[in-house]
């Protein structure tokens, strides 16, 4: 079967930095191998960092010229990564994007980085807007990265992404589920900055405060954790319904940080009531050792597993890359029994330079 050579993009809700991962994948013996070649985080400037958190606001003209600019600087990316690396052979580029508005119930979600931007800015073919087809198709278009849990990680039980949001993977009768479980590092990097930290490393403000019961009550009554899957989550959520908890409470800072870690362990151990196995954990999320630590006091039974550095910081983008392959080969890439969409599809648009 054809070896792929295939470059992910990942940008996340929290901000932290543009993920570009070279990956090779190829399918022998009834399951795809994938191995990450070359991976690196590009860190955005205080430029860009402003016009993705205020893209929301924009009108539609400029919102559509910032498509074209991201789509553009994503492409440029692209490119001094190749260069960078001396990398021979892509076959394609397969971008994420960066979230932008998510509202599924009205039937739209809109990934910043226009594809056609991106490929004209490299030079290579590239696929990209993977989640319009599923919302088209009354879903939630989100989580995407379940298909890439089922075909390059079933050895785990439990497929966890501590990211910004984090979220949750497994089979459960023969049928893959998967959904947004609650906020992370977008609403823990937002209160470390306000003690003038990028992010709280290790989780070592968090473990200096106590958790405050009444915020805690307050946020674990919020209506989307009584929903059903499937269901996800956007920052439009977040500014409405969490973040007004957060903003009010009169907790210090590190009681407040105290006190999201234990409700997102608390959360996370909601999610996971079936058998005892391991649990796969990624994202940036994974390298905070209080959360951790937390989470394990939840889920006692269970393993849990961080991967190598590589695997934990890069399996977003290496899952997109390998939507791309599916996408290309015109096999599924986004599951119903995830997404509750009417049927499998097979989202991506594709730009062939």
């Amino acid at each position: 079967m054809q070896l792929y050579h295939v470059i992910g993009l990942m940008s996340g809700t929290s901000l932290d930095g543009l993920d570009i991962a070279y990956c090779t994948f190829q399918y022998k013996n009834g399951k795809w191998v994938f191995s990450v070649k070359k991976a690196v985080t590009t860190n955005y400037d205080n430029e860009w960092l402003k016009k993705l958190q205020s893209a929301h606001q924009l009108s539609g003209e400029n919102l559509l010229k910032l498509d074209n600019e991201y789509g553009e600087y994503l492409g440029k990316q692209v490119a001094k990564f190749v260069k960078a690396n001396a990398i021979k052979k892509v076959d394609f580029v397969s971008s994420h994007g960066h979230t932008i508005f998510h509202q599924p119930k009205e039937k739209f979600t809109f990934q910043l980085g226009n594809g056609a931007s991106i490929a004209a800015a490299c030079n290579q073919s590239v696929i990209s807007d993977f989640r319009s087809l599923d919302v088209a198709l009354n879903g939630q278009g989100a989580p995407l990265v379940p298909i890439g849990d089922k075909l390059l990680f079933s050895d785990y039980d439990y497929c966890i992404n501590l990211g910004g949001f984090a979220n949750i993977s497994y089979n459960k009768a023969g049928k893959r589920i998967a959904f947004d479980i609650c906020p992370l590092n977008i609403v823990l990097n937002y209160l470390a900055s306000l003690k003038g930290k990028q992010f709280d490393k290790g989780g070592s403000l968090a473990a200096t405060g106590k958790v405050d019961d009444r915020l805690l009550g307050l946020l674990n009554k919020l209506n989307y954790y009584g929903q059903i899957p499937p269901k996800s989550l956007g920052r439009e959520w977040l500014e409405n319904e969490f973040m007004p908890l957060i903003d009010n409470s009169e907790a210090t800072v590190e009681d407040k940080l105290a006190t999201v870690v234990e409700h997102i362990a608390g959360q996370i151990a909601k999610t996971i009531t079936g058998k005892r196995g391991n649990v796969l954990l990624t994202g940036g999320g994974a390298f905070n050792t209080f959360l951790l630590k937390q989470l394990q006091k939840h889920l006692a039974g269970y393993k849990l597993v961080v991967p190598d550095n590589e695997i934990v910081k890069y399996k977003e983008a290496l899952i997109f890359a390998f939507l791309g392959v599916l996408r290309y080969e015109g096999k599924d890439n986004c599951l119903a029994s995830v997404t509750g969409a009417d049927r499998n599809n097979k989202g991506g648009a594709i730009y062939i330079v």
